[in-house]
């Protein structure tokens, strides 16, 4: 069969067949000669992307005390969930007649995400947990334009936060101001005091912070911010310590941010997918992202009619997948929620205790669900913290978070989430106190690790100015 090229170049009825590339393209810009492709049959694919599966380390595989980033169990059955093509089928352009089933959904884990937090009013919409940050810095900064209060443009921020809190206010608008720890690593209360006026919007916290040490002094925080006509934000990124034991609510914070693939068990390995919904108390409602998900007694619809929304922050409406798992997560530990935060304080209490002493400590206090050690003993013995990370990986352990929070030196995050045995977390200690023992006696061949895994020690400086991205024949 022939094809005809249509009058566009000035040529007409011109038949490929009679015709080659040349006469449509510069032949400087065509191929000569064979690109170089292997040649190879779809089994020998498959085996190829198996093979690099199997190099992955994942939480089937060991322990994962990736510090605050609360790497939990996964239920299966969620993934099964998930793919049900009443789920998947479903085009989010459709119309709310025929959305019922995911709008539903939708608006009982807003329901529910309500009472866990103590909150008044959710949206879903916010892809991941620096989204959620960002849409609730938009909601303060509308907050007080409404309400004519232009000058606030500082937003405090405590030395021990993730990066993310300042760069989400920053990309507001907002000017940071940092508050500095005390001595038990939590917010100076005394140094937050001299810092308020009336140029102050919030306050970003994280409770407990990423220390993994409870906010004693919270309520004071919240009486001074609001005394000055401040908001508080909460970032949830460990909420998984204080579920059903405490909530945001009830420390007086205004806007919360949770990450419903950290707490709410979706994985969130390899950059995504994730979902960051934002709760907020009754006051600050009328500014949430339009639509939110609404029921008139008889049906689930998109509500756009929000009186001073800031607008859209996702296409559609966020990652609904994620918001699936989440939802059959609550729906299946229902008042375990609270037990599942209690394991998880306790495993990490226990292994702190366990490893202090032989690793630095530098804030001594009860944590919650993590702890961070300092490597600076081992460090000046000859291997840093990124040595130790990589000696685990000889063991089978995911490295844990290491160089964060910054005011630790060779800081060392632990975070053994509530789903490892008293096993699994024995096997760690002894393996880290292994690590210890390795770096006094001999230290030089520590440095050589990894020397199990399937990539060796590398060169990361020369790795990262000279990637080697490009297929060779």
């Amino acid at each position: 069969m022939k094809t005809i090229f249509e009058k566009s170049n000035g040529v007409s009825g011109v038949e490929f067949e009679d015709c080659c590339l040349g006469d449509f393209f510069p032949k400087e810009i065509l191929r000569e000669g064979s690109i170089g492709l292997p040649q190879l049959s779809e089994l020998e694919v498959m085996r190829h992307y198996k093979e690099l599966s199997d190099r992955n380390f994942c939480i089937e595989k060991g322990f994962y005390p990736l510090g605050s980033c609360t790497m939990k169990y996964n239920p299966k059955v969620n993934e099964f969930l998930a793919s049900l093509e009443g789920f998947t089928n479903l085009h989010p352009l459709q119309s709310d007649e025929d959305s019922q089933g995911a709008l539903e959904l939708m608006y009982k884990l807003q329901e529910a995400l309500k009472k866990i937090t103590g909150m008044d009013a959710v949206t879903l919409q916010p892809a991941a947990g620096a989204h959620g940050e960002l849409t609730g810095m938009m909601i303060v900064k509308k907050y007080f334009e409404t309400k004519g209060e232009l000058n606030r443009k500082k937003v405090i921020v405590p030395d021990s936060a993730h990066g993310t809190n300042p760069a989400s206010a920053k990309m507001c608008g907002f000017d940071i101001v940092e508050v500095k720890s005390d001595e038990k690593g939590q917010v100076d209360v005394n140094a937050l005091k001299e810092l308020v006026d009336k140029n102050v919007a919030a306050i970003m916290m994280t409770n407990p912070n990423t220390l993994g040490i409870f906010e004693e002094k919270v309520l004071e925080i919240s009486k001074i911010m609001h005394e000055n006509g401040s908001l508080l934000y909460y970032d949830g990124a460990n909420f998984n310590a204080i579920m059903g034991w405490t909530n945001p609510k009830l420390m007086g914070f205004d806007v919360v941010h949770l990450n419903l693939h950290k707490t709410f068990s979706t994985p969130h390995g390899g950059g995504g997918p994730g979902a960051g919904p934002v709760c907020v108390t009754e006051e600050l409602k009328e500014y949430l992202p339009s639509p939110i998900i609404d029921f008139d007694g008889k049906k689930y619809y998109r509500n756009y009619n929000i009186k001073r929304s800031i607008g859209k922050v996702r296409g559609f409406y966020g990652n609904f997948g994620v918001l699936v798992r989440a939802y059959a997560y609550i729906l299946m530990m229902g008042d375990n929620l609270k037990k599942a935060s209690a394991d998880a304080v306790l495993n990490a209490n226990y292994i702190k205790e366990k490893l202090k002493g032989t690793y630095e400590l530098p804030y001594d206090e009860p944590c919650m669900h993590e702890f961070v050690l300092s490597g600076e003993k081992q460090h000046n013995q000859g291997v840093s913290t990124l040595g130790i990370a990589k000696r685990l990986m000889d063991s089978n352990y995911h490295p844990p978070t290491v160089y964060f929070p910054l005011i630790v030196h060779e800081a060392i995050m632990i975070e053994p989430t509530e789903s490892e045995s008293k096993e699994v977390l024995d096997g760690f200690i002894d393996t880290m106190l292994k690590i210890a023992k390795e770096i006094e006696e001999t230290p030089e061949e520590v440095l050589k690790s990894p020397k199990t895994t399937p990539i060796k020690r590398v060169d990361e400086t020369l790795a990262a100015r000279q990637p080697d991205l490009t297929f060779k024949a």
